[in-house]
């Protein structure tokens, strides 16, 4: 029988708590895990891997297939790719609208491409070559960025809009780097999400960011209170109350996905890491209950 699509808050898997998970086994919707750790490799972290996915769905999320890029695609870690996938489960795998490797080397970073017509029917086919080569659906992630190479056609919600509409895609939201970059650019988050297909996305992400002046690069010392020149999408602090809000409104809209708190910096305790989570979930719950009142209230009036 089909076991059912997790919803709810989850963690990324990391390292640092990959121990404390297994000891403690904490009550989790589910975990998500990036390939590019386990494929290939053997010995204590595979084995841990295969001990924590007897007990929580693993959603799959990558890191390196560059789909913006112009190299080609990496058949060899394609068919692996889709062996692990097979193996843990995972009924979608997602990854970054951007590119992370050119002339062969991997360039170590999730980098922007240009908003461009010609760019969209090109990314789309590697988009649909990656589906048919991994067996599954395809979810692609708006990428935090800050710079955009060149003049851009259109805007960021468009261009991601248009891909998704060419691949036939689904959208993996992370609400974070929707606000880091509104608040870098000067637009209207809000606005901006009003223009991606909300009605494709299948996951989300949230993360905290720092703020760091420009010039030096250097950490605000007024950081918390939002007073930097520059936010940065470090994975390094809380999610702050805007993007906790901006959430729920997000989950009020699309229903239940399933949503993963990421932290790559200063991780902490599995303790510390739990207690977001539970905040995070009472406005995911805040915003199902909008979503179910506004279901129910479009059935009613229907003839």
């Amino acid at each position: 029988m089909k076991k059912p699509r997790p919803t709810g808050v989850g963690l990324g898997l990391r390292w640092e708590i990959i121990d404390a998970l297994c000891e403690g086994l904490p009550a989790l919707p589910f975990l998500e895990i990036s390939p590019e750790n386990y494929v290939g490799r053997g010995g204590r972290f595979p084995a841990l891997l295969a001990r924590l996915g007897e007990t929580y769905p693993l959603l799959s999320h990558g890191l390196s297939l560059s789909l913006g890029g112009s190299d080609p695609l990496d058949r060899a870690f394609l068919r692996q790719l889709r062996s692990f996938l097979d193996e843990v489960g995972a009924e979608h795998h997602s990854d970054h609208l951007c590119f992370s490797s050119a002339g062969g080397s991997v360039l170590h970073d999730l980098l922007p491409i240009p908003f461009l017509t010609s760019e969209v029917a090109r990314i789309a086919d590697r988009i649909k070559h990656v589906e048919d080569t991994i067996g599954r659906p395809m979810a692609i992630e708006n990428v935090s960025y800050y710079l955009h190479p060149g003049e851009a056609e259109m805007g960021e919600a468009e261009f991601i809009a248009e891909v998704c509409e060419a691949a036939d895609c689904k959208l993996m939201l992370d609400v974070n780097n929707a606000y880091v970059n509104a608040s870098n650019f000067g637009h209207d988050v809000r606005a901006w999400l009003s223009k991606v297909p909300l009605d494709r996305v299948i996951q989300m992400h949230v993360a905290g960011h720092d703020y760091f002046d420009e010039g030096t690069y250097e950490l605000s010392a007024t950081q918390r209170a939002g007073k930097g020149r520059l936010i940065v999408d470090t994975h390094g602090s809380d999610v702050c109350p805007p993007v906790v809000t901006l959430l729920e409104e997000m989950i009020a809209k699309t229903g239940p996905v399933p949503v993963v708190l990421e932290r790559d910096q200063a991780i902490g305790e599995l303790s510390e890491l739990l207690a977001e989570v539970r905040t995070l979930g009472a406005a995911y719950d805040r915003g199902l209950a909008k979503h179910v009142a506004a279901t129910r209230a479009v059935a009613e009036v229907r003839p």
